[in-house]
């Protein structure tokens, strides 16, 4: 890959993982990146020498100095922390736990808090309890994914004119992309969400992993036609005209009788040959593989989405197309993208999302669908055109922002039509599966012939090269397939989904993220074609757990919500039904204050005691003094109370309960519009801030076919159509 981001200059000064790893993707883009602070990295990722590793991870490609000599110019970008100094002149990016306005401005946070806050964990567990905290760094990750894509877009409208002096990323605000569709849906119908068991989520199943002989297959079953071909693959069709199984709700109402079936069925099979053999019969599969066997997988070696140390890199692979084109200048005050046009294929969830983005900085975003094809997010199986396909939250979540027309690529003037507004396009996102689009007649070489200097993305779920290239995938599938299930839960359990959909924001922000690479190096290289594995995405946010997993003969331990580098931390029962609190202390400050509010200050000054490994010995009564103390109080009281001694602390959050999260209300995260056949309902806002001003969200999802004759009777549609 070209260093497309070469004539950029970043200060690396952040404490966190998120600034770090925001600095570490304009570094491996070719960005010079200076790191200036130095950190105890045996505390990060899995502790000790893995913690090490996956900071060497996290700083490669960067120099290490005490500070820049060279001049501060808008080129120069620098990563720090509220309140750090930055020369006049360059691009400030603060990364932070919260916003700077909101009751929880001042809360101790990390990773495990963050999960509880969005509702990960709340559903994630045994139906009995307690809920479980997932391994790793993915809310830091992901902010550092998103602090990247606004701080690169600033750095692309500081070229064009615009006056960006500062960009700001909450890492509570960023992780909300894993949970805001489904909490906006369960908010707005009024329901609860619950924990319905390991690998059980609504409304799909089966939904989960079972052992095979050379390991595990994940399976998830959504339409009648997979429900159909599963029930033939293991021999039992009858199966399908069982009415306990007709929809995939029946189906999770059965579970138990379903999972009894399955488990069997697949006990003696290759997990290997069994995935691909349901890949060949349209059902979404997939092999669960240990972590050390994903760089020796031929088709991630085919890929090569792992370096020569076995560490994932960057995620999609570009090609250029040669028509050099810089952007066009725009007004001071104009967000990034404006005056560029994108041309939408995506349906879903990860698509959408890249596409929401780039309308957030400033892009007009033209969604195409067909009456014949509408976007399976407006419902599962198809509904009715009127009410039915415009109520759905999930989908009016993720398509704000853009504006919508119809048409039948399968028709000659549904496909004439797209032609035209390909020509007047910047971007071209798509998420069919590998090789549709080109059957349309709108293949990679055909886009760019239409439109040279193109930035065009396809995001297959295992990419469009290598031997699964055609696999079919949902989120699920995409989780599975990453390895990460078989790190998190506890010993015992199967590898374990930590939601439904796991891989679908975060390949959604990491689409977003090769879009703008491809537009920065558009004036010296032209034109992109961008190959992008939603699998290969979820590898970066199991990076300390792969470079963890190299240093060990056996898998890593599950350890459900415990972890190496944080003692305790865990999920205990508050009074009330349901009702939880996730404590875990990183440093002997937050333990310091927790031995505080026990009342234990034997502990407290207990020198074996005195760090994360010592604790250990300790920790069955550590927990149980936890646990008797919390069980004594109100969620919100013992987290006010924890809190403001400076344990890290938060309530387990069901995942409709964020629509109302006083921070997020209060910073101005949630935003409210009104739409046909939907009516009022919220919406997240970007999770990013320019000038301390966040791109306001006003224009709610299209309705099917809505913007047809403003965009065909557009000045630059008749210009094409001449």
């Amino acid at each position: 890959m070209k260093d497309l981001l070469a004539r950029f200059r970043v200060i690396d000064a952040s404490h966190e993982i998120a600034g770090r790893y925001c600095a570490r993707l304009f570094s491996l883009l070719g960005a010079h990146v200076i790191r200036t602070v130095a950190s105890d990295d045996s505390c990060i990722g899995y502790g000790g020498q893995a913690g090490i590793d996956f900071g060497n991870w996290l700083d490669e490609g960067k120099t290490h100095s005490a500070g820049d000599e060279n001049m501060p110019s808008p080129e120069m970008l620098v990563i720090t922390h509220p309140g750090g100094a930055v020369p006049e002149g360059a691009l400030r990016l603060e990364t932070d736990w919260f916003a700077a306005i909101g009751p929880y401005r001042n809360w101790k946070a990390n990773d495990p808090v963050i999960q509880a806050l969005v509702g990960l964990a709340h559903g994630f567990g045994p139906i009995e309890g307690p809920p479980i905290l997932a391994q790793g760094h993915a809310p830091q990750l992901v902010a550092g994914t998103i602090a990247f894509i606004a701080a690169l877009s600033a750095l692309l409208g500081r070229e064009r004119g615009a006056l960006i002096d500062t960009v700001d990323v909450s890492i509570f605000e960023a992780a909300c992309c894993f949970s805001e569709p489904n909490a906006v849906s369960y908010a707005h119908f009024g329901h609860s969400g619950t924990r319905l068991g390991i690998n059980r989520y609504a409304p799909t199943y089966p939904c989960s992993i079972y052992p095979a002989r050379g390991g595990w297959l994940g399976v998830t079953c959504l339409t009648p036609q997979q429900w159909q071909a599963l029930t033939a693959l293991i021999g039992r069709p009858e199966l399908a005209e069982d009415p306990r199984f007709a929809t995939t709700l029946d189906r999770l109402a059965h579970a138990d009788a379903v999972d009894a079936i399955l488990q069997p069925a697949f006990a003696d099979r290759d997990a290997t040959e069994t995935a691909e053999l349901g890949q060949s019969m349209r059902i979404p599969m997939a092999v669960v593989s240990d972590l050390s066997d994903l760089s020796e997988t031929p088709h991630w070696k085919a890929r090569g989405s792992f370096d020569a140390q076995d560490l994932p890199g960057i995620p999609f692979h570009i090609d250029h197309d040669g028509a050099q084109s810089p952007l066009a200048p725009i007004s001071k005050d104009a967000l990034p993208l404006s005056g560029l046009r994108v041309v939408d294929f995506t349906m879903g969830w990860a698509g959408p999302l890249c596409t929401r983005m780039l309308s957030d900085l400033g892009a007009d975003v033209i969604k195409i669908e067909s009456f014949n094809h509408p976007d399976w997010w407006r419902g599962w199986e198809k509904p009715e055109p009127g009410p039915a396909i415009e109520a759905a939250p999930v989908f009016s979540v993720v398509n704000r922002g853009k504006r919508g027309i119809c048409l039948d690529l399968k028709t000659r003037d549904g496909l004439a039509y797209a032609e035209l507004l390909i020509k007047d396009a910047d971007i071209i996102v798509e998420n069919f599966a590998p090789g549709v689009l080109a059957r349309l007649g709108l293949g990679p070489e055909r886009l760019h012939a239409l439109r040279p200097g193109l930035i065009s993305l396809s995001m297959g779920a295992f990419g469009s090269k290598g031997p699964w290239s055609g696999f079919r995938a949902y989120g699920s599938t995409v989780e599975q397939a990453s390895g990460i299930p078989t790190i998190n839960g506890c010993d015992g359990m199967p590898p374990a989904l930590q939601h439904i959909a796991y891989g679908d924001p975060v390949a959604g922000l990491y689409a977003t993220m090769a879009v703008l690479t491809g537009l920065a190096g558009r004036a010296q290289y032209g034109g992109s074609m961008i190959d992008l594995a939603q699998v290969e995405t979820l590898f970066q946010l199991a990076a300390d757990a792969i470079i963890a997993r190299k240093s060990t003969a056996k898998p890593l331990a599950r350890s459900g919500s415990r972890r190496n580098i944080m003692v305790p931390s865990g999920c205990f029962a508050a009074r009330g039904d349901d009702e939880w609190v996730a404590i875990a202390c990183h440093d002997d400050e937050s333990w310091h204050a927790l031995c505080r509010v026990l009342g234990r200050d034997a502990w407290r000054r207990d020198p074996s005691l005195a760090n994360a490994q010592g604790r250990k010995s300790q920790l069955v009564a550590i927990e149980q003094a936890i646990a008797d103390w919390v069980h004594r109080r109100p969620t919100r009281d013992a987290v006010a109370t924890l809190q403001a001694a400076g344990v890290p602390c938060a309530p387990v959050q069901p995942i409709q309960q964020i629509v109302r999260d006083p921070q997020l209300a209060e910073s101005g995260y949630w935003v409210t519009l009104e739409r046909a056949h939907l009516g009022r309902h919220v919406s997240g806002a970007a999770p990013f801030r320019f000038n301390k001003v966040r791109p306001c969200a006003t224009r709610a999802a299209p309705l099917m076919g809505e913007h047809q004759r403003e965009v065909t009777e557009s000045s630059s549609f008749l210009r094409n159509t001449s």
